[in-house]
């Protein structure tokens, strides 16, 4: 409403009528019919109209405002961490392409730590000369760099380049779609420069876009949170309140996930608890200037981090190939006392109880259980041992987009398609099905029962299922449902009944007293009038 009423469409007026106002007042004010109750009377309407209210309007728009802001931020942090938890790829030989038509396609080629290792364009979409020359490209890249997957901007000519590139049937590489909002902001930002200073915007882009695939996280801290896709009227918002849940959340998924130490940028170091860009900059310099980190024990040697941030990072960071074998875990160096206890008591190694479940299994927390150690902080370890440095995102699964439908003119009503949930709202789910257009998914469409809340059914980045429902091309609008077969099978049978007694009754003229065809509207403003009591008499 506040939005309608910015673009002049609306006009908002969130008090009583005047005159109910200040019948209210005098019931309370004014007693009797003499000239002192008139003066009351006029004291009372002008204090009213010209004192009260505007105060009480000025209040109630602050009050809804703060409301409707707490759950639009509420939101936008949930779709915002759902869309950083995404499922990674992991380390792989990743050839990413932003696409175009006529500027053509920028190709990159990253190593397994994302690092960039060759630039160049092709223009399969501008002639058949040119795609000959795309395919003898791609395929002398994906040999040369033993190319694991291919990722491919889901932006302007993102289904056609996915086309022509799955035409190729390279083997053993696996082709995925990259949700590529943001990267436009990240290739021209400071640290894009700073990464790849002698690069233009495209090959920054399309870096971005690899990395994704390989590591959503990793990729998306280095991008403006409000720039990321997601969210509902962000842009309306307290920027403050917005920026500062924002911030949380991507501590949380960060610190939920790990930190590589010897491979993460001083992005994400910059949002380990404990740290931040100073100290996230001294790392990345000492680890540049020293060689790889051999144990969590040698960040000590870090400039100006001290003993405080040391006891609240060290826990999230991890060590692939340590020297102690708990520096891969989440298990915190002031507990590693404990865990050579319990190693100690079985007879074995720390190594040897981490690669073993039957030992785990042997262990009884309780006896270890201190004035400074309970019984929850032992539990938490123990499942550390069991999946030493497991990454709490889910597997990942390749997806592709139905084939042949690339545009929005391609949907037919009742067409069934998959699809990839980008953004929640309260009012529904965003899909991408591949026809530079999402569709709407809307709460009352996701499921066979009543939905509360979408992100009970659905989460950002999720794969789903869904029919067309309505298709609206000059507005460039299409409405969906994930609705089984099966639901809307019962939801048919259960109007089927009264639709019949309905009919029925008309055939027969057995209708009830009160009920008045459409086209008989002599005694609709009684029965409005009626209905109007009745409502008042309910808020009564």
């Amino acid at each position: 409403m506040r939005r309608g009423e910015k673009e002049l469409i609306l006009r908002l007026d969130a008090l009583p009528p005047a005159e109910d106002a200040l019948a209210i007042l005098e019931n309370q004010f004014v007693t009797g019919n003499n000239a002192a109750a008139k003066q009351v009377h006029q004291a009372l309407e002008d204090g009213y109209k010209r004192l009260l209210e505007p105060a009480m309007e000025t209040e109630l728009r602050v009050l809804t405002k703060q409301k409707a802001d707490e759950e639009a931020i509420r939101v936008f942090a949930e779709n915002a961490r759902q869309l950083l938890l995404a499922a990674p790829m992991g380390q792989r030989n990743v050839l990413a392409i932003d696409p175009g038509f006529r500027t053509g396609c920028k190709v990159v080629c990253l190593d397994e730590q994302g690092q960039l290792l060759e630039n160049t364009a092709i223009y399969p979409h501008t002639g058949q000369g040119n795609v000959k020359n795309a395919e003898a490209t791609i395929r002398q890249l994906c040999e040369k760099h033993s190319i694991e997957a291919i990722a491919i901007g889901n932006g302007t000519a993102g289904r056609e380049t996915e086309s022509f590139i799955r035409g190729l049937n390279l083997p053993g590489i696996t082709i995925v779609m990259v949700n590529e909002s943001g990267a436009s902001i990240y290739s021209a930002s400071e640290v894009a420069r700073e990464e790849f200073p002698t690069q233009d915007i495209t090959v920054r882009g399309a870096v971005s876009i690899g990395r994704r695939l390989m590591d959503p996280l990793a990729e998306l801290v280095k991008i403006d949170p409000k720039s990321i896709g997601v969210g509902q009227y962000q842009h309306d918002v307290d920027q403050n309140k917005l920026q500062a849940s924002l911030d949380d959340t991507v501590i949380s998924a960060v610190n939920a996930v790990g930190v590589e130490l010897n491979t993460a940028s001083k992005q994400i170091l910059a949002y380990v608890s404990g740290l931040g860009p100073s100290l996230a900059q001294n790392i990345v310099d000492y680890r540049n200037a020293n060689g790889a980190f051999k144990n969590r024990e040698s960040l000590k040697k870090v400039p100006r981090l001290g003993g405080k941030a040391y006891e609240q990072a060290a826990g999230f960071l991890r060590i692939r190939n340590a020297e102690n074998p708990l520096d891969t875990s989440g298990v915190h160096p002031e507990r590693y006392a404990v865990v050579d206890k319990m190693a100690k008591d079985l007879g074995t190694t720390v190594s040897a109880l981490i690669n073993d479940s039957q030992l785990q299994k042997q262990i009884k927390p309780q006896q270890y259980v201190t004035g400074e150690l309970g019984l929850p902080t032992l539990t938490d370890i123990l499942k550390e041992l069991a999946k030493p440095g497991r990454d709490p995102r889910e597997q990942f699964e390749a997806f592709s987009f139905t084939d042949g439908v690339n545009e929005i003119g391609d949907l037919k009503i009742g067409m069934k398609l998959p699809g990839i949930v980008t953004n929640i709202t309260n009012f529904g789910a965003f899909v991408d099905i591949g026809v530079h257009q999402d569709g709407l998914v809307h709460t009352s469409q996701l499921a066979n029962r009543f939905v509360a809340n979408p992100n009970d059914i659905v989460k950002v980045h999720q794969k789903v299922q869904v029919t067309i429902m309505e298709i609206d091309v000059p507005r460039k609008r299409i409405s969906l449902s994930m609705k089984t077969e099966e639901g809307a099978k019962q939801n048919n049978q259960s109007r089927k009944p009264f639709a019949e007694k309905t009919k029925q009754d008309l055939k027969s003229g057995n209708q009830k007293q009160n009920f008045k065809p459409r086209n008989e509207p002599k005694d609709a403003d009684g029965d409005l009038q009626e209905k109007l009591a009745q409502l008042k008499g309910m808020f009564k």
